[in-house]
């Protein structure tokens, strides 16, 4: 008998698989869409002149009467920084924890959005809708307030762990709700399982947030003397409620810099989720203090180029000047592909001769994401009937696979598949059936989608080999050289010091236009083309490069 495609389940990543951010999914059942998060990433080198990367939403767009709305799983930019561009396009409702909502309402606020449609949910408060229950179920993570999601349907559970990690001795003393997940799991089952993959192939348990603290303290026991800089991730709330605190321990006042530092900092002290009292100063006043007792909390963890610690470095911050004697923590581990920059950073620092200690000296970083053993504990207590990882590059998907089948999960029921691909679920069968539009949409400036393949190749190509330029001004009446053939070198040789190749570059525009003469050509297309052929041609002889070739013909 043939399947009801009503009864039929639609889970579709639309960004995360096989690849670090721009987390995007999409739940689809009978008539009605919801979308699981909305990242961005961070472009790599080849995309050059990039901001962001967001998922394409051009499956959401052509279903917009379906999308009924947008469940955050907590306020990372991976999870939540597409949202302001979803939203221009589909305005829905957007749910998610306090502090996930008030980070969009800031980033909103950015993008002057001002109708958007934000609900607060709490734990294990579900959102009703035609066909499915959204429920929000705590876990721990490294920003407070994040939730795994249960969507409850007549099929059964599909259940996502969100970024997650089993902490049982978080900072602020709120634990994952593992009693939630199992009291579902036993009463209602759950029929997929979409989990968090990024620490899937490190061995062992993911380290409590509070042995950090630890580490910290031992460092700032040691810098008795030294003014204290700490870098880390803005969005890191449990960590700067440590350094705080360890600061207030050893009589030192605390300064911020970076600009999503203070955002998030002021976002999190009106929330209360930090909890500081006198001891934090403006960073304009940090010359009323001494040295040893001064922390300043940056941003720059990563070896941004603008970010406060970056400029510090390069001796371009405004108010703070790198000396001897400083200690600066960088308290976070780089992200894969950060390490150069990071490094450069590193090293700039200690030219200036300030101390550095990293999180590969000393305990003062701990990640937000499980590792196998609580995988392991994850796949046990929700005991799926399928499973598919998410949120990874391919071997963590893999491994995390892997992982699956040794506890227990029958290999046939787990799923590694792409952005764009659906996986069709029902409470007996899963099958990979068909894609949907998938892929990357570029941010550049305030052009969204404008820069494609074409515009980064040539970017690619200026960046590699630099431009020419030349210009010919003809008469309007006989088609007669006025003036030219002038050439400019932009990023290819230095023209004063590259007469003969110009002089070179220039017989030949001539010629072209002696030839085109003698047959009476005068379509400025065939004229340009091979003005383009032919200095390619000689360039490359003479200097083995390929500039870019742009022939301007004027007429006066």
């Amino acid at each position: 008998m043939a399947k009801n495609n009503n009864d039929i389940i639609k889970i579709i990543p639309l960004g995360g698989i096989n690849e670090i951010g721009k987390n995007m999914t999409v739940i689809e059942y009978k008539d009605e869409i919801i979308v699981i998060d909305a990242g961005l990433s961070f472009p790599e080198d080849e995309l050059l002149g990039i901001d962001i990367v967001i998922p394409d939403i051009l499956y959401l767009m052509r279903n917009i009467n379906k999308v009924k709305g947008i469940f955050i799983t907590h306020g990372h930019e991976d999870h939540i920084g597409a949202i302001p561009y979803l939203l221009k396009k589909i305005n829905v409702p957007v749910y998610g924890s306090p502090l996930s909502i008030e980070l969009i309402r800031v980033k909103l606020k950015e993008h002057r959005i001002t109708n958007a449609k934000l609900n607060i949910v709490g734990p294990r408060q579900q959102i009703k809708l035609k066909n499915m229950q959204v429920e929000f179920i705590r876990v721990n993570h490294s920003i407070p307030d994040a939730y795994s999601i249960a969507v409850h349907t007549n099929q059964g559970v599909i259940f996502h762990t969100g970024d997650f990690k089993i902490d049982l001795t978080p900072i602020d003393g709120q634990m994952m709700d593992i009693h939630r997940i199992c009291q579902i799991s036993d009463e209602e089952g759950i029929l997929l399982m979409m989990a968090d993959s990024t620490n899937a192939d490190k061995p062992g348990s993911t380290m409590s947030e509070k042995s950090v603290g630890e580490g910290l303290d031992n460092l700032f026991k040691r810098a008795q003397d030294s003014r204290i800089i700490v870098a880390t991730f803005a969005s890191n709330i449990h960590r700067l409620q440590q350094i705080a605190e360890v600061a207030k321990v050893y009589g030192r006042k605390v300064a911020v810099s970076g600009r999503s530092m203070v955002n998030i900092l002021g976002v999190a002290k009106e929330l209360g989720y930090l909890s500081t009292d006198e001891h934090i100063i403006d960073l304009n006043s940090i010359h009323k203090y001494k040295d040893n007792e001064l922390v300043i909390i940056t941003t720059g963890s990563q070896g941004e180029p603008m970010s406060a610690l970056a400029r510090m470095a390069n001796s371009e911050h405004k108010k703070v000047e790198i000396k001897k004697g400083d200690l600066v923590i960088i308290s976070a581990h780089p992200i894969p592909g950060n390490e150069k920059t990071v490094s450069k950073v590193i090293n700039f620092l200690l030219e200036k001769g300030a101390d550095v200690v990293s999180s590969d000296i000393a305990d003062i970083h701990v990640s937000g994401h499980a590792r196998q053993e609580e995988l392991k504990l994850m796949h046990a207590i929700a005991k799926p009937k399928f499973f598919l990882p998410v949120h990874g590059e391919y071997k963590m998907l893999k491994r995390h696979a892997e992982l699956a089948k040794g506890v227990g999960t029958d290999p046939d029921n787990i799923f590694i598949i792409s952005n764009g691909d659906i996986l069709e679920v029902d409470r007996k069968s899963a099958r990979k059936n068909g894609r949907v539009p998938s892929g990357r949409v570029l941010i550049d400036g305030l052009g969204v989608g404008d820069v494609g393949n074409i515009v980064l190749r040539d970017r690619k190509h200026l960046s590699e080999d630099g431009l020419m330029t030349i210009v010919v001004t003809l008469s309007k009446e006989d088609g007669r050289i006025l003036a030219g053939p002038d050439i400019i070198s932009r990023g290819f040789v230095y023209v004063r010091e590259s007469e003969t190749l110009m002089d070179g570059a220039k017989e030949i525009v001539l010629n072209i236009f002696k030839q085109c003469e003698a047959k009476n050509i005068k379509e400025w297309a065939y004229i340009k083309n091979t003005i383009k052929d032919e200095l390619k041609e000689y360039l490359y002889i003479k200097t083995k490069r390929n500039p870019m070739i742009l022939p301007i013909l004027m007429e006066v």
